[in-house]
């Protein structure tokens, strides 16, 4: 597969990744966390904020890949 190719695809799948995580992830506290204090909110969000890294990092990778001729 082209690099271009590639990196165009990965990009795609980081923005669906992003969009999509933070649906959830609002959804989720919207609906089990609208009663709780603060701190339990402020955690929720320290955590999954962090968390889409993960997934992202996967993507990254694996657009970098092996370069042509490897």
């Amino acid at each position: 597969m082209p690099i271009r190719l590639k990196k165009f695809i990965g990009m795609l799948m980081l923005v669906a990744l992003v969009v999509i995580y933070s649906v959830i992830a609002v959804a989720f506290a919207t609906a089990q966390l609208a009663e709780s204090h603060w701190a339990v909110h402020l955690a929720y969000f320290g955590i999954t904020g962090l968390l889409w890294v993960l997934p992202a990092m996967a993507i990254i990778k694996w657009m970098a890949g092996p370069l042509p001729g490897q």
